[in-house]
């Protein structure tokens, strides 16, 4: 008696940012074929590529396991209904489109932000002197070592050192191909930098009444550019590294640096008279919200790509079984 064929496959792969589903590493293909009562089994190993699809020998294509789980979409999130309601399946057009839409909104509440406090706030009887209060304690109790220490801090987060890094990460990831990695990089800052420039356009705000270590446009207080930039940068790539290590030492030291960082470039401009403790507040704020929109975007733009990723391999998958 001739059994019939039997094929069966195993997940060929798994992704390990998914809810539901194991580990992120692929599997191979194991087909078993039973003829006359006698099984064979057959195993089709597959190239695994960090740097793009793994394709089998088939020919069909399966994204890799993710190299930073923070920038990969979550299924039924709201990425992936935005990248839906987009461009379904053109990753680029998703992620501009999630920067420019971000970015307008994230404008729109520091100008907010900033004009309740110019318009509303400082006005009333004692919030201005007490905002500026602690700008003259700083003032009054500055000596060389710490106004080494704010110079440093100040640097850290100014107009030189970040495009250096922000170069350096790029050339870096653009070498291995990683293509989300470089743009969240680029755009992070990108979106910081352009909602800092335009706010300080709109909300006028004097600097405090001290003697200022740098010289700067004197209405431009609001909000602490070094500050935005300090956590959306510095922030930004510490979350990345924390995800892509996955390991409970790096997540903690990842953590305490990016709660460290922007608190030193803070109080560095507030030493050196740049910038009041609600400038540096809303510095924060804006960095958290460029974070919060280029993470988004790079998610949206993550599903539209599985979607094309997938689309691609079921034409693939069809056309071979019509010249079969």
């Amino acid at each position: 008696m001739t059994h019939p064929c039997l094929s069966v496959c195993e997940h060929p792969y798994q992704h390990e940012d998914w809810p539901g589903l194991g580990r992120g590493k692929p599997a191979d293909m194991a087909t078993v074929e039973k003829s006359a009562g006698v099984g064979t089994l057959q195993t089709i190993p597959v190239d695994a590529s960090a740097s793009g699809p793994i394709v089998n020998r088939e020919g069909s294509r399966r994204p890799p396991a993710p190299d930073v789980p923070l920038l990969e979409p979550r299924p039924e999130s709201w990425a992936e209904s935005f990248s839906r309601r987009i461009g379904a399946e053109r990753p680029v057009a998703v992620f501009l489109a999630a920067v420019v839409l971000g970015y307008a909104a994230l404008l729109a509440v520091m100008v907010g932000l900033g004009l309740v406090l110019t318009q509303l706030l400082l006005p009333m009887g004692g919030f201005a002197a007490r905002d500026e209060s602690i700008n003259r304690w700083l003032a009054d109790h500055r000596d060389p070592t710490l106004e080494h220490l704010s110079w440093i801090g100040s640097t850290l987060a100014g107009g030189v050192v970040i495009p250096v890094v922000v170069g350096a990460c790029l050339v870096a990831f653009l070498a291995f191909r990683h293509w989300r990695l470089a743009a969240f990089v680029l755009f992070v800052i990108c979106i910081e930098s352009g909602a800092y420039r335009a706010t300080t356009l709109i909300v006028h705000r004097d600097r405090p009444d001290v003697d200022r270590l740098e010289s700067l446009p004197v209405d431009a207080s609001f909000p602490s550019g070094h500050t935005a930039a300090a956590l959306a940068l510095y922030g930004g790539l510490l979350l990345v590294l924390a995800s892509w290590a996955r390991r409970t030492t790096v997540t903690v030291a990842a953590c305490a640096f990016l709660v460290a960082i922007p608190l030193f470039v803070a109080w560095a401009r507030m030493y050196r008279g740049m910038h009041h403790l609600t400038d540096s507040v809303a510095g924060l704020l804006l960095g958290a919200g460029a974070l919060v929109v280029t993470v988004f975007a790079a998610r949206a733009a993550g599903a539209a790509a599985a979607r094309r990723d997938a689309h691609d391999a079921h034409a693939s998958t069809d056309a071979k079984r019509e010249q079969a």
